[in-house]
């Protein structure tokens, strides 16, 4: 190439590269121009509201508005806090808050009931996850923000507060609840013939040590006999990421928990499990519904993928997004949601929620009386047992009543009923093989 071409097509390269930048720099001019032609829409929209609307409105609630306004368009979960509201989250995490006790979001312009927290005023009056709350002392909750809801249902304890609930076909229906003191106890434990229950409410900053120190003293108190651990997750609308790792943890030997990607290599962290198993490899049975959100999600996941766990009952809500607290300025924060969480299978559960292995609807169970409650040693002169004394017969006896009534009682719960069964089942399954 000669140097006369060779000038021709550097000066063309040079030419090709000016427009290019001009061209770069031109659309970075027109996105900020149209940012500023949208900022002062914004402005011109604030000052006619300012000085034009029918009543009076502060600088401070107008902007508050704007703000609640931008971050609720974006998910049911991003929020604004303004300083009462930060105050409220804040206490809450630590387990003890003041209001109804229900777990809410925003759903079609009306506030959802994601779950009821065990024995609060909320679950008591008989409010189920799924439910919409459509008003509230007689005021339609259609056009509020969610936090406009939750500001009206908070109130003094022992204050009353009416509100109308839609649920499934039936006509919407009022219920009145007294509004109360909520102090959570995350973790409840009791024994279940010979299996260990646990009901995780909700993560707070308490769930761990709840946990830990409840099966200690129920594998301690069961002993030998212990057939398996009974983790009921249903209606908890979810809590602390950490709370839910440690849980999850406290069961696993090794691997992934959870992951969260988000736009930023920020928004993407791994938890993976420390050695050590709380239940020494006991079954797990992990029970979950339709008010199984977040957090326990993420654990009934990571129990799921490792097989460490049966999940039983019926899909779980399908919130899979992680929300962030920014504070902003001094006294608010806005809750943001900056990433995704994924299951150690490398699954999303958004809006599909976690599938149970065995699926058991909730359901009363009527029995069926038999014909005749008579037995072979009821019959007069029946010939006696050569292996059994009489008196061991009047002992298995009491041990059928008992058992009778220890299983009429298990019936309020069919889904607890079910989990139970399945644990006996795999302990005599074990026996047999030993």
């Amino acid at each position: 190439m000669n140097k006369l071409n060779f000038k021709k097509l550097a000066m063309i390269f040079i030419a090709i590269a000016i427009l290019h930048s001009f061209s770069f720099k031109a659309i970075a001019e027109d996105k900020k121009t149209n940012v500023y032609q949208q900022l002062n829409m914004f402005g011109e929209v604030y000052e006619r509201v300012r000085r034009e609307y029918v009543e009076e409105v502060s600088d401070k609630e107008l902007i508050e508005a704007a703000i609640e306004g931008m971050l609720q368009s974006l998910d049911p979960h991003s929020s604004f806090m303004n300083e009462d509201t930060f105050k409220d989250m804040q206490v809450q995490t630590k387990g003890e808050f003041g209001g109804l006790g229900i777990e809410v979001s925003m759903e079609d312009g009306f506030v959802k009931v994601v779950s009821p927290i065990d024995d609060t005023p909320a679950f008591e009056a008989g409010v189920q996850a799924g439910d919409f709350i459509i008003e509230i002392d007689g005021e339609s909750v259609y056009g509020m923000t969610l936090g406009d809801a939750v500001d009206k249902m908070r109130g003094k304890v022992n204050t009353e507060i009416t509100i109308k609930i839609s649920r499934g076909d039936l006509e919407p229906f009022d219920i009145v609840i007294v509004r109360d003191k909520i102090k959570v106890q995350s973790v409840r434990a009791r024994r279940e013939g010979n299996a260990a229950y646990l009901r995780i409410t909700s993560f707070n900053e308490k769930t761990e040590s709840g946990l830990i120190k409840n099966i200690n003293k129920l594998t301690d108190a069961i002993g030998d006999d212990i057939t398996g651990v009974i983790l009921d997750l249903r209606n908890n609308p979810g809590g602390l990421l950490n709370q839910a790792v440690a849980v999850s943890d406290a069961f696993l030997e090794r691997g992934e928990i959870v992951s969260t990607r988000g736009r930023k290599k920020s928004g993407q962290q791994k938890f993976n499990a420390t050695k050590g198993d709380i239940s020494n490899g006991l079954p797990i049975v992990v029970l979950i519904n339709g008010g199984s959100a977040s957090a326990s999600e993420i654990v009934a996941g990571a129990l799921q993928d490792h097989k460490r766990a049966i999940i039983m009952g019926t899909t779980s809500f399908g919130k899979g997004s992680v929300q962030t607290i920014i504070p902003v300025q001094r006294d608010s924060a806005m809750r943001l949601t900056t990433a995704r969480y994924y299951t150690p299978s490398g699954k999303s559960i958004q809006a599909t929620g976690i599938s149970p292995d065995i699926t058991v609807n909730q359901a009363k169970i009527e029995e069926i009386k038999s014909f005749s409650n008579r037995k072979e040693s009821d019959l007069k002169g029946h010939l006696e047992n050569p292996t059994e004394s009489n008196k061991n017969l009047d002992e298995i006896k009491e041990k059928q009543n008992i058992s009778k009534q220890s299983d009429e009682k298990k019936k309020i719960d069919y889904q607890l009923n079910r989990a139970l069964d399945l644990l006996e089942g795999i302990s005599l399954y074990k026996n047999k093989d030993a």
